[in-house]
């Protein structure tokens, strides 16, 4: 089977390779990069063929800057592209940042940037797909991951499916520090991409969250005990996805960027700058140097939430994840071996939101794809927080596909980490003034 992935020069992709590598049975035989950076490409593809060298099994590898030729007889197609690069990021984060709001990738403001540059490009390589690989299965691992896989619904239909290695993440960990068979334990999930809960766990009849929300020892020793602490986690009785963060401790996350020299997004900029650029000066290195850049991108990620001077847990830097969603997604489909997932889809209305709204939510995925599994709505502010944000996410699609100014303005002053409908307004006229690829949106 033929597997496609754009943004294909993208530092991760070495992580959906190397997966691959680890499966010699897997359904894998062909992988076809494609990008619109011809160095970017060169030198990704030096690192996975490095990572192949010796291994038999490896899938055959193939690069390409023209998106039709790398689509064409695909059977699944992961997206995982970054339009205007990470300079656009830096944007996303500092005008939000010189306005006195958060400035992050996804989350607020900095992800309806995010969104407004991706959208377009998404539709364009959803209706490639439909022409190129009718029967493909698309994969989106394009942030902000809920908007993007919304706005591809139309097109691409049921499937398309987003994907993110956070809340299965969060709940591995509850599971293993409560000592549960994952294939016996049932998860309570229920949010948006990057805005979610872990409520339960299922095993032997009973919930045992609880058990784990009330020792605030064990808590202590997980990530997002260190991150909420315990005594908000028991005050909650459910375990955030990290990204809440932003919302529950605004204050001190904005504090934390404004206070740093660099924004998350200068220091990938500078890094990945660099990587590539030692690459193409010594490219027998490739994958070591990946390695060794890779390895200090993931011990500061999210270096903000933290107290100075303190570091990753080991198991979460080691952790990774979404290179493994990916994989079983493609593994479930083209074997029909029923997995357990959270996923990005349209559950029917079945958690508090609309039929339509795309969702992140458990699912059981077999040879027909993803089946959302029923899970209790959401109530109070769990899913006051959901349907604003939704409401929000909807208006920046409406205003990509209409060009509409209003709309946008609209998205940025209802979002609940922008202030002021002024702020909301200066936030558009920032973006678009600082990002080409914004400001084409309204200039149809």
């Amino acid at each position: 089977m033929k597997l496609t992935i754009l943004g294909g020069g993208g530092f991760r992709v070495p992580l959906v390779y190397g997966a691959l590598l680890a499966d010699p049975d897997g359904p894998v035989t062909e992988v076809a990069l494609y990008d619109t950076g011809a160095g970017r490409l060169k030198a990704v593809t030096a690192v996975l063929e490095q990572q192949a060298a010796g291994v038999a099994t490896a899938p055959r590898l193939s690069a390409s800057t023209e998106l039709a030729e790398a689509l064409r007889g695909a059977d699944f197609v992961f997206s995982a592209i970054r339009v205007g690069g990470l300079r656009g990021r830096t944007i996303d984060e500092r005008v939000a940042l010189d306005l006195g709001v958060l400035g992050q990738e996804t989350t607020g403001p900095g992800g309806l940037a995010y969104a407004l540059r991706t959208v377009p490009v998404a539709l364009e390589i959803a209706r490639a797909t439909t022409q190129h690989a009718p029967g493909a299965w698309f994969i989106n691992f394009t942030n902000p991951a809920g908007i993007v896989t919304e706005a591809l619904q139309p097109i691409l239909g049921d499937r398309v499916v987003g994907i993110c290695d956070s809340p299965i993440g969060l709940a591995r960990r509850a599971m293993h520090a409560l000592r549960l068979d994952p294939a016996s334990t049932t998860i309570d999930y229920v949010g948006l991409n990057h805005l979610g809960w872990l409520r339960g766990l299922e095993s032997g009849g009973s919930n045992r969250l609880p058990e784990l929300l009330a020792d605030a020892a064990r808590l202590e020793q997980l990530e997002e005990g260190r991150l909420f602490g315990p005594q908000w986690l028991q005050a909650l009785g459910a375990m955030p996805n990290e990204y809440l963060y932003y919302y529950y401790y605004t204050r001190e996350a904005l504090a934390s960027i404004r206070g740093a020299e660099q924004t998350r997004g200068e220091y990938l900029l500078e890094q990945q700058h660099d990587f590539y650029d030692d690459v193409a000066k010594h490219p027998d290195h490739a994958l070591a140097t990946w390695q060794r850049v890779r390895a200090d991108r993931e011990a500061t990620y999210m270096r903000e939430s933290r107290a100075e001077g303190e570091q990753r847990d080991a198991a979460d830097v080691a952790g990774g994840g979404y290179e493994g969603v990916a994989l079983d997604i493609m593994e479930a489909v083209s074997r029909g071996r029923e997995s357990t997932m959270i996923l990005n889809l349209r559950a029917g209305g079945g958690v508090g939101l609309d039929a339509d709204a795309v969702v992140e939510t458990p699912c059981i995925v077999g040879a027909n794809g993803p089946v959302p599994q029923p899970v209790p709505p959401a109530k109070g502010h769990m899913l006051g927080l959901m349907q604003s944000v939704k409401a929000v996410e909807r208006l920046v699609i409406e205003a990509v596909n209409t060009g509409s100014a209003a709309a946008a303005w609209e998205a940025f002053s209802l979002h609940p980490l922008v202030d002021s409908v002024n702020t909301g307004k200066a936030l558009l006229d920032g973006y678009r003034r600082a990002s080409p690829e914004v400001d084409a949106v309204f200039d149809r």
